[in-house]
């Protein structure tokens, strides 16, 4: 049996099922350096859904519809990018895998600090701008895998639910922090004039770059302190997850809670703001000044989806992902049909319904952003565990694209209505094959993180075959003919010729 070895970059006998092959303060080092790049990029991913919302009243001429489309375009180009990222992990190692995508954060923020700057800028510019921040949500599907190799699978829900949990608090930071940063011009930076808006004067192009440096510290902390694992794999031999039915199973149950989740966090400030606030039908008939701003409630519901997911990991180690996952998925679809009620107000007073609700559909989600990726490491060997984390993951992504392509096209009372329906096709399927009792698949460990043993299905001969390694089924072995006791010690009896 190979010893630990921690000394060079790549780590070696490293197993971490077994303690003495395995080092905490590794794992919980790479999971801090890599959830502080991750927070980084989850701002650049919502960067566009932080800026959009001001771009009209600082002069750009854009209709709602483009402004919801550059809302959504990050997460078209997300999931597209964590088709690639997803293999990634294998090949090129954690170290340069957060080290280099932490330097790439910069790119599309560089690029938004001077396109905002004029309001000659084009909607294409700030289109494929937009495209280019996919980067940062593209990059989950990288490091989510890469972290899951260096924890036992005990902690997997509590060490991913932790790094997602905060990595998606970048979405609820860029919102938060956007309205603030706008207020005043950055120290080093005053000489660029500001904007104008019907407030007064604004920075927009404080969002962007104040997160730049940020980046450059990140890099620096992996390539100083992080190490690989000794997991090697090239893309064919990643590509069996395909022929695994969970994957294709937990990657409907992830677009309905992750899908969703990031769909309407990108879109909730625009929802406001179209709905009850200045520039809704409203403003006809109430003081403009007595409507909610889109920029003061949008960080909340990403604030707590994230930390929702992030404090229900170990309750997910607990008493397994599939019951938080069924949970989730039914909670988001009735508090997702309540908020339809008052997608056409007649009244400001209904707002607090509205916001009630949509707050209500955030909490569910982290629910089931947790519970989903502790099924995943349970019900998959640990290298196919990651791969279709990465690739559901993919999927997922392209909530922002397609709730915001939706509401563009469909409207918005469409658009929540599909999502409900979503939801209970969602909910029947994570119930009959994971939730409820006696489920064949229910991807739950007790505290010892010992697998429990899984139903036999039938391998297609009239023999069985279990489960718990799908990339492969038991060898076919040669038959041999059964002879009677009387032959045996007939031939017991003859001489056996000399070798």
């Amino acid at each position: 049996m190979s010893t630990l070895d921690t000394s060079g970059r790549v780590l070696t006998g490293w197993n971490p099922e077994e303690p003495e092959n395995w080092s905490a303060k590794i794992a919980w080092t790479t999971l801090t350096i890599s959830h502080y790049s991750m927070i980084l990029a989850f701002c650049v991913w919502l960067l566009p859904s932080a800026i959009a919302p001001k771009l009209t009243e600082i002069g750009f001429k854009l209709t709602d519809s483009q402004l919801y489309w550059l809302a959504a375009m990050p997460g078209l180009s997300c999931g597209l990018i964590r088709l690639v990222y997803m293999f990634l992990p294998p090949i090129v190692g954690t170290r340069k895998l957060v080290a280099w995508s932490s330097l790439l954060y910069a790119l599309p923020m560089l690029g938004w600090f001077f396109a905002v700057q004029s309001t000659e800028t084009s909607f294409g510019t700030l289109l494929a701008l937009a495209f280019a921040c996919g980067i940062g949500g593209g990059s989950f599907s990288g490091y989510m895998p890469s972290t899951g190799y260096f924890f036992p699978k005990r902690l997997t829900g509590t060490a991913l639910g932790i790094q997602a949990g905060v990595g998606n608090m970048g979405m609820s930071i860029i919102q938060l922090l956007s309205p603030w940063l706008m207020g005043f011009g950055l120290l080093g930076i005053t000489w660029i004039a500001p904007q104008h808006a019907g407030s007064g004067q604004v920075w927009v192009h404080n969002v962007a770059v104040f997160f730049i440096p940020w980046t450059i510290v990140a890099a620096l902390l992996a390539f100083a302190l992080l190490k690989d694992v000794p997991v090697k794999a090239n893309i064919r031999q990643q590509i069996d997850i395909f022929t695994n039915p969970d994957t294709w199973y937990m990657t409907l149950m992830y677009v309905a809670t992750f899908g969703l989740f990031s769909g309407f966090a990108a879109q909730f400030g625009l929802l406001i703001k179209n709905t009850y606030g200045p520039q809704s039908a409203l403003a006809e008939h109430f003081d403009k000044s007595l409507l909610p701003l889109g920029a003061t409630y949008a960080f909340l519901g990403p604030l707590i989806g994230s930390v929702v997911r992030m404090l229900w990991g170990p309750l997910c180690d607990r008493f397994g992902g599939a019951i938080w996952t069924f949970i989730s998925i039914v909670g988001m679809g009735a508090t997702l049909a309540v908020t339809t009620f008052y997608l056409h107000p007649t009244d400001p007073a209904q707002f607090p319904g509205f916001l009630w609700s949509m707050l209500a559909m955030f909490f569910f989600s982290g629910l089931g952003n947790a519970g989903t990726f502790k099924q995943m490491p349970m019900i998959m060997p640990k290298r196919q565990a990651g791969g279709a984390i990465g690739f559901t993951a993919a999927i997922g992504s392209m909530g922002p694209f397609i709730v915001g392509v939706a509401i563009a096209s469909l409207g918005t009372t469409a658009c929540f209505w599909i999502s409900v329906s979503y939801c209970a096709v969602c909910a029947v399927i994570c119930w009959l094959r994971y939730a409820r009792p006696g489920a064949p698949f229910p991807g739950w460990a007790p505290a010892s993180g010992v697998r429990p043993e899984r139903p036999q299905l039938s391998d297609g001969r009239g023999g069985a075959a279990t489960h718990s390694s799908p990339a492969r089924l038991p060898r076919r072995r040669r038959s041999v003919p059964v002879r009677s006791s009387s032959a045996r010690r007939t031939a017991a009896s003859q001489p056996q010729a000399d070798h």
